[in-house]
């Protein structure tokens, strides 16, 4: 399982792109969402992309592969929003267990027959946890900023549960990602650790936030340096940022955490900005040019995409990735 270790220390590893961005090439009506075993379920499904870990998996595997052959060592699992948080959208709380273990299971077995094919290059499958769609820290009643629609203990419960499925299902890494409110993402830590414990198992672990401006801090208001102090009691494999900005935006953010932190570093920004209808337009050739300039920086170990990129944007980024060495680890006093 610590085959990581070895293979960050050689070179700079990539992982995937988004996972959102392919399915919709896949135009699923709401019965395909459903397949058989929920064709009379009374919420509507469509847009619950986990639930296609159950309804569709061929098509899943089918995108893991796909980054796998761009040149991704490393897949995320379709579990974005595998907890009973955020699954209450879609009445779908009861299923978090099964969607978790069959997603891992999907990614593994993709992963393991890459790693067949080419034991050279071994691949790697990160259980991506995300922040939910509740917050720790903020109030989302402008009315009563002492109102809280989640605690903590309850967001601990939700992440154990997700964690436990995950690394049943075989995972080699966990990702806490897309990280807006640390509060949440401490609580997933925490679950992490309390499974670590109760099964006496190591796990890497990989942390990712979110800038989502241009003040450079999280959507709870941290800055860069807080959020890197508020997580770096744990033992981390990486620290990184994705999401909410392009690969040209989020560099400086970057320096900043490179300078300043033990982990090896990870990153996975947006093909650039939105534009007025939401889309992604930063082809593969820019957003390389725009990761090129990490590189020859020295600031990144872990580098893939988030909204908006393909595998032909992994494929350009593992590309110039190759060329260049890996962030070395600075050691503070």
């Amino acid at each position: 399982m610590h085959n990581i270790y070895k293979e960050i220390q050689k070179r700079i590893l990539v992982l995937d792109g988004a996972m959102g961005t392919m399915l919709q090439q896949y135009n699923f009506s709401e019965g395909d969402f459903r397949g058989e075993r929920f064709a009379a379920y009374p919420s509507p499904l469509k847009g619950n992309n986990d639930l296609l870990s159950l309804t569709q998996p061929k098509a899943i595997a089918e995108v893991h592969a796909k980054y796998f052959e761009a040149g991704a060592d490393i897949v995320e699992t379709n579990t974005f929003s595998g907890t009973t948080i955020a699954m209450a959208d879609y009445d779908m709380e009861d299923l978090v267990y099964e969607l978790n273990f069959e997603s891992a299971k999907i990614a593994k077995e993709v992963a393991d027959k890459f790693t067949k094919a080419n034991p050279e290059q071994p691949r790697f499958v990160a259980g991506s946890i995300g922040p939910t769609n509740k917050t720790a820290s903020l109030s989302p009643d402008v009315n009563r900023p002492e109102y809280r629609a989640i605690t903590f203990n309850e967001l601990r419960i939700a992440y154990k549960q997700q964690v436990e499925a995950l690394i049943d299902g075989g995972v080699d890494v966990l990702l806490v990602e897309t990280i807006f409110d640390t509060l949440n993402a401490k609580a997933a830590l925490f679950a992490i650790e309390e499974v670590k414990d109760e099964r006496n198992i190591d796990i890497p672990i990989m942390v990712s936030g979110t800038i989502t401006d241009a003040s450079g801090r999280t959507l709870s208001g941290q800055t860069v340096e807080a959020f890197l102090t508020s997580i770096s009691h744990i033992p981390l494999l990486s620290v990184g940022f994705n999401c909410a900005l392009g690969a040209e935006q989020l560099k400086p953010y970057l320096q900043r955490l490179s300078n300043e932190t033990e982990f090896y570093t990870s990153a996975h920004p947006n093909a650039g900005l939105p534009n007025a209808f939401g889309e992604y337009d930063e082809s593969p050739k820019q957003m390389q040019s725009y990761i090129e300039d990490y590189l020859k920086d020295g600031l990144i170990n872990i580098i893939g995409g988030c909204c908006g990129t393909s595998p032909a944007h992994i494929n350009a980024i593992a590309e110039v990735a190759k060329n260049y060495q890996p962030r070395l680890i600075q050691k503070f006093a």
